[in-house]
């Protein structure tokens, strides 16, 4: 899967098209990504320990995978990802990067930041 936790999306189909968001958790046995604040559903609770009041919570559901396309992070419009091996000037180590197909930009990982 080329969409990771905490990348920027946009989403391309749906009733939720256009909305941005970043990405907070991601299923990929299932081809699945939650996004902030995209496709809200409401759940009825009981009160609980963990949530003394109870009633209703608005929480993300999961979107399908195609449904969303990562943001460019130079330019900032929906672009398709790629990967690109880099290697050290001592040409000893070779890392695999994410690259995004319309501005030639290498996607930063939540990790590396």
């Amino acid at each position: 899967m080329k969409i990771r936790k905490n990348d920027q999306v946009i989403v391309i189909s749906g009733n939720h098209r256009g909305k941005k968001g970043r990405v907070l958790k991601v299923y990929p046995e299932k081809q699945r990504v939650i996004v902030e604040g995209v496709n809200l559903i409401k759940r009825h609770t009981r009160p609980s320990q963990r949530n003394q009041q109870g009633g209703i919570i608005e929480k993300e559901a999961p979107v399908h995978v195609s449904n969303v396309m990562l943001l460019d992070p130079k330019l900032g419009v929906p672009t398709r990802v790629g990967s690109k091996m880099l290697t050290s000037s001592d040409k000893r180590s070779r890392n695999r990067v994410r690259v995004a197909k319309k501005s030639g930009e290498i996607i930063v990982d939540a990790k590396a930041r």
